[in-house]
């Protein structure tokens, strides 16, 4: 087993400023994300000119932020924000769910579509491969703060972490699994596919059926939220609950796109 050591959460001081390592976390993949959008959108086939990028990106990180926070409350600590709601907007104490930002997201791409007579889903298949450098770097925030911890285990590369909590015992480090699914092998698989102009909804597909299939998957090894435990049939967590509509409406999606376009290239 490795044991990981007590990690200051505060990863810079500058006067008395305290820069967290989740909040620089958060600032790396909206760095990454800026980066790789501004070089997308100089794609002949993007649906946004370099200069509308900007725009996406505020519309966007707006969307990020308001709905992980909501969408924590309401799917994981309900109760508790019932009591304490203006707990709502201590962003800095944790608490930020991605299938809510999820939400808030698609509501900022409609929004900034329906203000710019785009098609939401030509919009979808631009931002997506833009995530997952986030992703990676949300879960590595999650493994240096020491939560979101996995279930006990034996295997050679458990760890122990450094929380009471955690109760001191070897467990699987399923930080490390995300950071790895939904960074890194999203990531390649959505880069390359979406490497040339592909059917309208088919990069926003794979995205929604190849996340939710990550996250169902590593659920298992993820120890389920206190506050929740399981929620159904003693093995059903909440984020397999949540990722489950996105695999479904994933695999729609590809399907659907893939008939438009034979049909499409099928007609004189």
């Amino acid at each position: 087993m490795i044991i990981i050591p007590e990690i200051n959460p505060v990863a810079l001081n500058i006067g008395p400023l305290a820069i967290r390592w989740y909040g620089l976390m958060y600032l790396v993949g909206f760095a990454a994300a800026f980066i790789l959008g501004w070089r997308r959108a100089l794609r002949k086939w993007s649906p946004i000119k370099s200069d509308q990028f900007q725009d996406v990106i505020f519309y966007a990180l707006v969307g990020l932020i308001a709905g992980a926070r909501i969408g924590y409350t309401l799917f994981y600590n309900g109760d508790n924000f019932l009591n304490h709601p203006l707990e709502i907007f201590a962003v800095w104490n944790g608490g930020m769910s991605f299938h809510g930002g999820l939400i808030g997201v698609l509501c900022a791409v409609l929004l900034f579509s329906w203000r710019r007579g785009l098609h939401p889903l030509d919009m979808g298949d631009f931002i997506v491969p833009l995530a997952p450098p986030g992703l990676f770097a949300g879960r590595i925030g999650n493994f240096i703060n020491a939560e979101l911890w996995g279930r006990p285990s034996d295997v050679p590369w458990a760890m122990v972490f450094p929380t009471y909590a955690a109760g001191g015992i070897p467990r699987h480090p399923s930080q490390l699994y995300e950071a790895l699914l939904e960074g890194v092998v999203l990531f390649l698989v959505l880069w390359i596919f979406s490497a040339r102009l592909k059917p309208r909804g088919s990069v926003t597909g794979l995205f929604l059926m190849l996340y939710g299939l990550f996250r169902f998957l590593v659920e298992f090894f993820r120890q389920p939220d206190v506050q929740l435990g399981f929620v159904a049939m003693d093995w059903l967590t909440m984020g397999q609950i949540l990722s489950l509509p996105m695999i479904l409406i994933g695999a729609w999606l590809l399907v659907r796109s893939s008939r438009v376009f034979n049909r499409s290239s099928a007609m004189p």
